[in-house]
């Protein structure tokens, strides 16, 4: 049979193993970093597999590709679960997969397991590996399969075998260690080269609080030990940044986890943050036509139940009753939206209309997923809606992308578009869902972006742009989201009256670039570690005196500095210069401005940077004219503007 590896079209006789095709046909290099291959395009297989005869591609999978690294993964969690059960005899194994970055395996133990124990099981892993055992597949029935674990004490193994609903089911064996597995693998062992344990935890025996407590392993593989290294140090570098240890050193936000569960309090410093992006949004939308609006935080059962909410998403939702009447606490903001359009009758000549709002919602998480300012239950959208003619649509979704860019860039975030299809709970026509869909696509084509297709994670009633950002030490975050929507338009009856006299159904875009303003405070903490651009920074500058003598001439500074618009404040402590601006450069302050006996005489004051770099003496004027100079920087490119006044 003919077929496509690679560029090339080569001849393959029948009943032939996939890796002596490879090694026939790849350089040495290229054929020692395959793991796995990929027949036509679809399904991954070991590289043991006898090539099937409707074969028509052939698609190499390296270690160090995602695929790759996935099977690596998997591999690896097996040669865990053999570890642990050698050291503690008794172990019952459950479920072992790969996951982002890395694996667990949840066992049945007599003792869960300790983070001392993670040293002792990866130098057993160690020797496992080093025994450069195969990876051998096998398929037997599912009656074999149930003996077998049952035989073996494996009542968990049993158990999910008992659940599949197949005749048959495949196994993997590396040495003495079998277990329940769909594949592929490593060939062998010798390819991990890079592992790591990182952490213990507990997780109920399928998820279940009814059902045993199970103990989980965590850990990583890499291709190599320089990725691995890499992605420690960015673990590192993550601890450093989290935002509720930056958030408490810098005085910005708090939490009371006992009285208000998943809601943020923000402290003075913080509130400032916030008040700075609140109101550079709005001027930003005001620019862009938007206009501003807000509606009420609950509105009757009815209306949810109208909007398609109450059916779709009443488990996030919260209700409280008023005089008899079930009322939700808003989880969005585009039925308020929705209503004030209905306000009056609108002319084309009058469309797009695009309402702004920073609304605060509510929805109900779990306890278990509330992290910081990154999963709360009470948090403010940069919300819009957007109500335009279906020809006026391609171009509106056009415009938000580019203010989701200009936003983007302003931030120092390099970003991925990926375009969110219709989910199985879902409302509306395929007719309205295509022509959304469509012009979804069309408008990212137009712009000439790159994007990938998300199938079924859409809204329910409509598909998305969903932007997600990488921040400075490689992460990925959800932030902008751009939705198409021709079903609450209709399931509200809004209309519009068209150049031919009659009345229309408009077609509603729900917007949010920022998402959530205390996520996006969250990523921005730990993307910036703390130290804000100047422009955002709760405190731009800090006056610090040597000694009392200066105190009058430092309260001076500050003065002037107000009056410029220059957020300021003043350390008149009596402790030691060199503690001060040790303090002040902890606190990620901007400018730091020392005032001595010399800065006093000269009507200056000699600036120090949170980076350590000293730029000298300056006067109060040229000092204001630097702070000003370093606050405007960002706006100097792209299309955004901002008054620093």
């Amino acid at each position: 049979m003919n077929i496509k590896l690679e560029e090339n079209e080569i001849s393959v006789q029948e009943n032939a193993i996939i890796a002596d095709i490879l090694k026939e046909h790849l350089s040495g290099k290229k054929f020692k970093s395959c793991i796995a291959a990929k027949i036509n395009n679809e399904t991954v297989v070991d590289l043991s597999t006898t090539i099937p005869t409707n074969t028509t591609t052939i698609t190499p999978v390296t270690v160090e590709s995602e695929e790759g690294l996935e099977i690596l993964r998997h591999s690896t969690s097996h040669i865990m679960a053999d570890a642990v059960q050698k050291l503690f005899p008794g172990t019952k194994v459950t479920i072992g997969p790969s996951i982002e970055n890395g694996f667990y395996y949840d066992f049945d133990a007599e003792r869960p397991f300790t983070p001392a124990d993670l040293e002792v099981i990866e130098k057993e892993m160690q020797k496992i590996i080093n025994s450069n055992l195969s990876f051998e597949r096998s398929e037997i029935s599912k009656e074999e399969a149930i003996k077998l674990f049952t035989d073996k004490g494996e009542k968990f193994k049993a158990e999910i075998v008992a659940d599949i609903d197949a005749p048959t089911v495949s196994l993997y064996k590396a040495g003495e260690f079998v277990d329940l597995c769909r594949g592929p693998h490593i060939p062998n062992t010798s390819f991990i080269k890079a592992f790591k344990l990182m952490s213990v935890a507990g997780a109920y025996w399928r998820g279940d609080e009814k059902n045993p407590m199970l103990s989980r392993i965590y850990g990583t593989a890499f291709a190599d030990e320089k990725s691995l290294k890499a992605y420690l140090n960015r673990i590192e570098e993550a601890k450093k940044r989290d935002h509720r240890k930056l958030g408490k050193e810098l005085g910005l936000f708090t939490f009371h986890e006992d009285v208000a569960p998943g809601m943020s309090f923000w402290l003075p410093k913080g509130m400032m943050l916030r008040t700075i992006l609140e109101d550079f949004l709005r001027r930003e939308h005001l620019k862009r036509g938007y206009e501003l609006v807000q509606g009420p935080q609950i509105l009757r059962k009815e209306l949810w139940e109208k909007s398609g909410h109450y059916d779709h998403y009443r488990e996030n939702m919260y209700f409280t009753e008023i005089e008899n009447s079930i009322h939700g606490v808003k989880p969005m903001n585009c039925v308020g939206h929705l209503l004030m359009y209905n306000n009056t009758l609108h002319s084309y000549r009058e469309l797009p209309v695009r309402m702004f709002e920073l609304g605060v919602v509510h929805r109900h998480e779990m306890s278990g997923a509330l992290h910081g300012l990154l999963r709360v239950r009470q948090f403010t959208q940069d919300d819009a809606h957007i109500i335009c003619t279906p020809d006026q649509l391609e171009d509106e979704i056009i415009k938000v992308m580019r203010l989701s860019a200009d936003l983007m860039n302003l931030f120092g975030f390099s970003y991925k578009l990926f375009i969110s299809t219709r989910p199985e709970d879902s409302i509306g026509t395929d007719e309205a869902w295509e022509r959304s869909t469509n012009a979804l696509i069309e408008a990212v084509k137009k712009e000439g972006k790159e994007y990938q297709i998300n199938e079924g994670d859409g809204a329910f009633y409509g598909p998305k742009i969903d932007i997600k950002v990488t921040d400075a030490i490689g992460r990925e975050w959800q932030l902008s989201t751009i939705q198409v929507d021709f079903n609450l338009p209709e399931r509200f009856e809004i209309e519009y009256v068209g150049q031919d006299g009659e009345r229309h159904r408009p077609v509603m875009v729900h917007r949010a670039i920022l998402g959530s303003l205390e996520r996006f405070i969250g990523v921005l903490t730990e993307h910036y570690a703390g130290a804000f651009p100047t422009w955002l920074a709760p405190v731009q500058a800090k006056v610090l005196n040597v000694t009392d003598t200066q105190l009058d001439f430092t309260k001076e500074v500050v003065s002037k500095l107000q009056a410029a618009g220059i957020r300021v404040e003043a350390d008149t402590r009596n402790e030691k210069l060199g503690f001060k601006v040790r303090e002040a450069q902890l606190a990620k302050i901007p400018f730091i401005l020392v005032v001595g006996d010399k800065e006093v005489e000269e009507g200056g004051v000699n600036i120090r940077l949170r980076t350590g770099e000293n730029l000298g003496l300056q006067s109060i004027d040229q000092t204001i004219a630097t702070i000003r100079e370093d606050s405007d920087k960002p706006f100097k490119v792209g299309g955004m503007s901002y008054s620093f006044a």
